[in-house]
């Protein structure tokens, strides 16, 4: 007999006791119940099975390239504007005021006339110089003439020594007469010039201070009074300073080819303005730990004025073939700055690099990067090392920088 055979004879003779002791009803009951929860146990165990997830979708990302390009080594600084030259008109002859001869605010050349001062009594004092050096020539003509005679005579013997030696000294009188009259002439005729006020530099002038029919003086050992400034601004001064720990990295490059001062106006719509540094102070400021520094700037279209705030980029060199990505590409982590390459595959890895300076919408890489990688410039919150990416090329500008960009 078989083990399959023993068991159904077994399992028949326990529902027959089963029957016999419960009923049959009970016992089918029973058994079609169990048979319900083994079928609803198993049906559970079938759905509840884990089905394998499936891969993420690749994450859409923005990237760029890292480019290569020259760009400038430079400081920003925040300066103001001085005049190249500053006068301060004043007379050298006393006098009225009889004609004004320019318009406030105008601009005016070396030797326009700007003020004239009544020179009468002036010229009253030349014309009488001018006719005493006429009468002390004059004068000198004829006692010439008489040494002359002295001469002829005393060369045949006809007149004494003394004669020829009174001769000769009023000759030499006369002369001295003469070059003192023309020394009172020159004299009267440079306060004759001078009642002429007239612009020592180009410019551009101020706000009057004295109006026609007003007395100034002049000529005394007090200046007398201001009657109106000239200022030169072509060129015109960029004044501003350096901070203490920039001062070795400026020394480095101090009288390099490549220093230059970039000068621009706040909002004025006109692109910077390239000059030349004239002028690094030789100590530091007390208190402020600056020193102070000056550039020389073009300005023919007097697009600056004097005592106007500019932003200064003052540029120490040029870095050759530096390596450049977007500024937003670069992050900052506990382990400081990083940026996310995309690789052949799709694939992230995250670098550690070395920022440089930034350049506009630019930033440099001096290390971790290569020229012509693709790094990813947004959404780098989403992102991890190794996940899969969509890679879509980034609209953000690559402008060069400007001094308006003070990063």
């Amino acid at each position: 007999m078989t083990t399959m055979t023993r068991a159904n004879i077994a399992t028949r003779e326990a529902v027959v006791h089963l029957e016999h002791r419960f009923g049959r009803k009970r016992v089918y009951l029973v058994g079609g119940i169990i048979a319900l929860v083994a079928v609803l146990l198993s049906v559970r165990a079938f759905l509840g099975r884990t089905k394998p997830t499936p891969p993420p979708a690749p994450r859409l990302v923005e990237v760029a390239k890292v480019i290569q390009k020259d760009v400038p080594l430079y400081l920003d600084e925040i300066g103001t504007c001085t005049a190249f030259e500053t006068v301060q008109v004043q007379a050298q002859v006393s006098g009225q005021i009889a004609a004004r001869h320019f318009q406030d605010g105008a601009d005016v050349k070396k030797g326009d006339l700007l003020f004239t001062i009544d020179s009468r009594s002036y010229e009253a004092v030349l014309v009488q110089a001018q006719g005493q050096l006429a009468q002390a020539k004059s004068q000198l003509v004829l006692d010439q003439i008489t040494l002359k005679r002295q001469q002829d005579l005393r060369s045949k013997g006809v007149t004494s020594p003394q004669d020829l030696d009174t001769a000769q000294g009023t000759v030499n009188n006369d002369e001295a007469k003469v070059k003192s009259a023309e020394g009172a002439v020159s004299a009267a005729q440079v306060n004759v010039d001078y009642c002429s006020i007239r612009s020592p530099i180009d410019g551009r002038v101020g706000l009057r201070q004295v109006d026609v029919g007003n007395i100034v003086g002049g000529g005394g050992a007090t200046p007398g009074a201001v009657l109106v400034t000239i200022q030169g601004i072509d060129p015109i001064y960029t004044d501003f300073t350096v901070a203490e720990p920039d001062l070795p990295l400026v020394r480095k490059y101090l009288g390099g080819p490549n220093v230059k001062v970039m000068t621009d106006a706040e909002d004025d719509q006109l692109p910077p303005r390239e000059g030349a540094l004239s002028f690094i102070d030789n100590s530091l400021q007390p208190g402020s730990g600056t020193v102070k520094a000056r550039g020389v700037t073009p300005n023919s279209d007097h697009a600056l004025w004097p005592a106007q705030f500019v932003h200064v980029r003052l540029i120490l060199d040029n870095l050759k073939d530096s390596k450049l990505v977007p500024s937003s590409a670069v992050q900052i982590g506990q382990n400081g700055s990083y940026l996310f390459v995309v690789k052949s595959d799709s694939t992230l890895d995250l670098r550690q690099v070395k920022p440089g300076q930034r350049q506009g919408d630019l930033t440099v890489i001096i290390e971790g990067v290569n020229v012509g990688e693709t790094v990813v410039v947004s959404g780098q919150l989403q992102l991890s090392p190794g996940i899969k990416v969509a890679a879509k090329e980034s609209t953000q500008g690559t402008s060069p920088p400007t001094v308006k960009t003070l990063n």
